[in-house]
């Protein structure tokens, strides 16, 4: 009967996690942990606000302005003094104009020269360099293409009747060359990133589904998987997406295998090699440990033992939250969690010990008791450094556009295409990381990477390492 209601409230039900930031979030339950039953709040208290009226905000200051000016005739500038009104201010109102999508064409021209009186070779400029060679598309076209599909969830079909409107015939198997050939001529990217991530000392990692066609020896119904790692420099973000065909450990434990240092997980079986790894340490997830109590808590008609996980773990956060609202140094989050967390975390820890004696261990509770007491050493990890999070939940936000791209374009025709669009979202997402916008920064990079020629040359074009795009 249990696990029938949470069927039907995790089929039918919002999510309360659904738009948690980093270090928040949406706690209604009760406050008090010190009793095994909860009480009831029977009294009400009745609060008063004032609405604050809404003000517009003004418009970017970035954008172009035309001035149209609205004077009064002349007239009407006379006093009826005589003497003439002297200007002394103005009422300025804006509004925002949107100017549909141009187009334009770049036409190369390179005369040719041969002599009249003699059959010397004929001399012609050389073609520049080119993003793609025989291709009509220019950087800005192939970026717009990639960010429309990745960024902004748009299959080509849907761009392709886009363009249409505009007059222009530009069919999708074409559109999908173009973005075929960027990732080849990209694909050095992945290494410089890799670089990057593999250098810092706190990582995070997730996974997420997707189908891909025409992998080899595997039904179109398999599905497959998009593994995500970030890293946590305050400067310097890289955020790299990973395909591959299953969720064995096996993949994290290549890509990861010269790293050192912290490596935060959900708690995913496959990272259970990180455990017995002598140069990195396993992080655990509060977000993920609350899960399964939040769930039985919104079920719940009377107060119980998922109560008393929640309101723990509350506590928990409040002390993140503080230390967020007050801008604090790692130095600083490193002795208020071992001032105040730590005392909680012994809390949550003899609480845990004896309920889980008298717990179903197959019952949504038992699951959740279980989750923590088996990850314990993960979940209060974080004290160690105060640039360490309490939970995952960065790197979750991440893979929400993801997510979100997939209901649009449903597969991945093959596995080229997924490493394609594993490198393209690993570029984008770094991008808007480093807080670049994403079509100006790929322009970039397709403008400057015919140029690369060593691994370094490739790194300096990482967004981090270019001056900061508008």
């Amino acid at each position: 009967m249990e696990q029938l209601r949470l069927a039907k409230q995790q089929r039918f039900d919002r999510s309360s996690e659904a738009h948690i930031g980093q270090g928040e979030l949406q706690f209604d339950e009760a406050e008090s942990v010190e009793t095994a039953e909860l009480p009831q709040e029977e009294n009400t208290v009745t609060v008063t606000y004032t609405r604050n009226k809404p003000v517009r905000r003004p418009l970017p200051e970035h954008l172009p302005r035309e001035v149209i000016e609205h004077d009064i005739p002349e007239e009407d500038k006379l006093c009826v003094c005589g003497c003439m009104k002297q200007r002394i201010g103005e009422e300025v109102t804006e509004q925002l104009e949107y100017i549909p999508a141009r187009l334009s064409v770049i036409a190369h021209v390179r005369p040719k020269y041969a002599c009249n009186r003699c059959d010397e070779t004929v001399s012609i400029a050389p073609m520049p360099s080119l993003f793609l060679p025989k291709s009509m598309a220019t950087p800005s076209l192939v970026a717009h293409a990639i960010v429309s599909k990745y960024e902004d969830h748009l299959p080509l079909y849907r761009q392709e009747q886009i363009w249409a409107r505009l007059g222009v015939e530009m069919p999708r198997n074409t559109v999908c060359g173009w973005i075929m050939a960027a990732f080849e001529v990209c694909l050095p990217m992945r290494a410089a990133l890799l670089d990057y991530l593999i250098a810092s000392n706190y990582l995070q990692a997730d996974e997420t589904t997707m189908q891909v066609m025409d992998e080899p020896n595997r039904k179109n119904t398999s599905t497959s998987y998009m593994w995500v790692y970030r890293n946590h420099p305050i400067d310097k973000k890289v955020i790299l997406f990973d395909y591959q065909q299953t969720r064995k450990a096996q993949w994290p434990k290549q890509l990861l295998k010269d790293f050192k240092g912290y490596l935060q997980t959900d708690g995913y079986k496959g990272y259970d090699w990180v455990d017995d790894h002598p140069d990195i340490i396993h992080l655990g997830c509060w977000a993920h440990a609350r899960r399964p109590f939040a769930k039985l808590v919104k079920l719940a008609k009377t107060t119980g033992k998922s109560h008393q996980a929640v309101a723990y773990i509350k506590k928990l956060y409040l002390i993140e939250q503080h230390a967020r609202n007050n801008h604090y140094t790692a130095e600083q989050r490193y002795a208020l969690r071992l001032q105040q967390a730590k005392p909680i975390l012994e809390q949550i820890k003899a609480w845990l010990d004896k309920t889980i004696k008298t717990t179903a261990p197959q019952s949504e509770l038992g699951k959740g008791l279980d989750y923590m007491h088996l990850r314990w050493g993960e979940l209060t990890a974080y004290l160690l450094d105060g640039s360490l999070e309490i939970d995952n939940n960065v790197i979750e936000n991440f893979i929400r556009p993801f997510a979100l791209g997939r209901k649009n374009w449903l597969v991945a025709g093959s596995p080229r295409g997924a490493y394609a669009s594993a490198l393209f979202y690993s570029l984008i997402a770094t991008a808007k990381a480093n807080r670049f916008n994403p079509f100006d920064y790929l322009k970039t990079l397709f403008e400057n990477i015919r140029s690369c020629k060593t691994a370094e040359d490739y790194r300096a074009l990482l967004p981090f390492n270019l001056n900061p795009l508008n």
